[in-house]
């Protein structure tokens, strides 16, 4: 069977735009025909996430698809990370299974740090030979984000092993390393690390891709770098990718790849360029099967009505069309998955804070940014106990090991802005343990109760009204149809809004909160960390 889309060619290697007719069959592009002919359409090769976790949109991999090809995405990088956290090869192997049953193509990685450290509680380990035998697979396409920076300047030897499995195989190296500059970068660099999707100024990227790694542009729901990082893909258009990293589902709900487009279109990125660095680049430094817009090529593309908003008329993989005018054209396929909770709820006292000093270390948040910062500040001290204090914008966090019925660990923060109630999620990078920040201990323990009779997902509670999302896979995403959970989520999002947030993503930027590899002040479920030190930190400072 052979078939022909007619439009405006978007060429992004010889640079030029003109109409043809582009002809396809058995999965393939036959052949390019230039016409004279006007088309008020343009085609491009289909879009392609260069990095994402996909338990961050909530949904299983088929669902997710759902979403993403009606956007223009025809594939993605994924890593696995969040749920190997959980529940280890048997996550992976859901997660690899669950997307074999849609279109996208999805290219999953090896999770190279689980744990991602040995300060947290997590459901699973994976060690140097698991990594391997992963690696091994055909089915697994690279080594996903080293974010164990620190073990790889050292030479740590699991860290070590775990990148030459991947260098002997033939497989990409992917890094994770904020903020790391001069002789430190270079040796991270030297070990074969290739990209990194965490740069946190322009001159620390700049200095990367002059050491010769591919920077990631990175635009989710929490940190959203796209705006001060869009001049690289002009400057170095060969060595740029684009990706997402983490998206929730209310964004998947208005654009995937084809916002930072648009976005890029704004900023007046050469459209050339821009296309490279959300199709070709990532294509090419992965040598994925994914199809460029070239004869002999997949036929995965993307029409779009203009160059401007990147509006998706149709998308096609494989020679097939998927999605078309505001219809999805093939349905998710979904299963079960064990359940992994602790049993008993947690009591309000249990989070109760004994005041042991005058002062205490604050987590700091920044909206839209991983880092955080340490605030050290006088505790508001009532009976003898350290309490939240929403007058000063200081929050209560805590961290309940979801795998076990251990001490819960405690301490405040600052930048949520709840002025009442409390919200929680199963939802915490990276080991996804139940948080939860609020303003009272009893609607804190009621928000992790309810996540926990739930067997995972989020929560939010103020004055006996709760708004809550299942979350039954791992506690990290569900079956649910997207639309809904989008739906819910929203919900949620303002409800969280109304109860005080400041935050563009409250419930996005909690699940940071406990992510022990991002500097500088963190809150695992063995207690408070001081990530520039690696090491625990005492709550009260006096």
């Amino acid at each position: 069977m052979r078939s022909v889309i007619k439009g405006n060619v978007v060429d992004a290697f010889r640079n030029r735009i003109f109409p043809a007719e582009i002809e396809f069959s058995d999965g393939k592009i036959k052949q390019i025909v230039e016409v004279s002919e006007k088309f008020p359409c343009y085609i491009l090769p289909g879009f392609i996430d260069s990095h994402i976790h996909i338990e961050s949109s909530m949904l299983a991999p088929a669902g997710f698809a759902r979403f993403a090809v009606r956007h223009g995405t025809v594939a993605v990088l994924a890593d696995p990370h969040e749920i190997a956290n959980v529940a280890g090869l048997d996550g992976i192997d859901y997660m690899i299974e669950n997307g074999e049953t849609v279109p996208l193509k999805y290219f999953f990685g090896a999770p190279s740090c689980v744990p991602a450290t040995e300060f947290e509680s997590s459901g699973a380990r994976l060690d140097s030979m698991d990594v391997r035998n992963l690696l091994k697979r055909g089915d697994i396409y690279f080594l996903s984000e080293m974010m164990n920076f620190p073990g790889v300047i050292n030479g740590d030897d699991s860290v070590i092993k775990k990148i030459i499995a991947a260098h002997e195989l033939n497989k990409p190296v992917d890094g994770h390393a904020p903020g790391l500059t001069g002789q430190n970068l270079i040796k991270y660099i030297s070990a074969g690390i290739t990209t990194d999707h965490e740069c946190v100024t322009m001159q620390e990227a700049v200095e990367k891709i002059e050491a010769g790694m591919k920077i990631q542009i990175r635009e989710g729901s929490a940190a959203r770098s796209f705006d001060l990082f869009c001049g690289l893909i002009d400057r170095f258009p060969d060595s740029v990718m684009l990706c997402s990293d983490d998206m929730h589902p209310d964004d998947l709900l208005e654009g995937h790849m084809n916002k930072m487009l648009a976005r890029g279109m704004k900023n007046g990125i050469n459209i050339y360029n821009l296309v490279r660095a959300a199709t070709v680049n990532p294509a090419l430094h992965y040598n994925l099967p994914v199809g460029l817009l070239r004869e002999g090529d997949y036929a995965d593309l993307v029409v779009v009505k203009d160059l401007n908003n990147f509006e998706v008329l149709e998308t096609c993989i494989n020679g097939k069309t998927v999605y078309r005018e505001g219809e999805v054209l093939f349905e998710g396929k979904y299963k079960k998955f064990e359940k992994i909770f602790r049993s008993n709820y947690i009591r309000p006292q249990e989070i109760k804070i004994i005041a042991a000093g005058r002062k205490i270390r604050i987590i700091d948040v920044r909206d839209g940014e991983l880092y955080t910062g340490e605030i050290i500040d006088h505790a508001t001290i009532r009976n003898g106990f350290a309490v939240a204090d929403p007058e000063r914008d200081i929050c209560k966090i805590v961290v309940v090991n979801k795998y076990q019925d251990n001490q819960v660990s405690a301490g405040f923060i600052s930048g949520f802005g709840l002025i009442k109630g409390a919200i929680a999620g199963s939802v915490a990078h990276d080991s996804h343990n139940i948080i939860a920040v609020g303003t009272d201990d009893n609607e804190i323990a009621d928000a992790v109760n309810t996540v926990l009779d739930m067997g995972g997902g989020l929560s939010a509670v103020s004055s006996g009204k709760k708004l809550k999302l299942q979350l039954e896979i791992a506690g990290l995403m569900t079956n649910e149809e997207g639309d809904l959970v989008a739906h819910k989520y929203k919900e949620l999002d303002e409800y969280a809004k109304e109860l005080g947030s400041r935050l563009t993503a409250p419930f996005m930027t909690l699940s940071f909160m406990s992510l022990l590899v991002i500097p500088e002040l963190k809150i695992g479920d063995r207690g408070l960390f001081d990530v520039n030190k690696f090491s625990f930190t005492s709550l009260f400072a006096e």
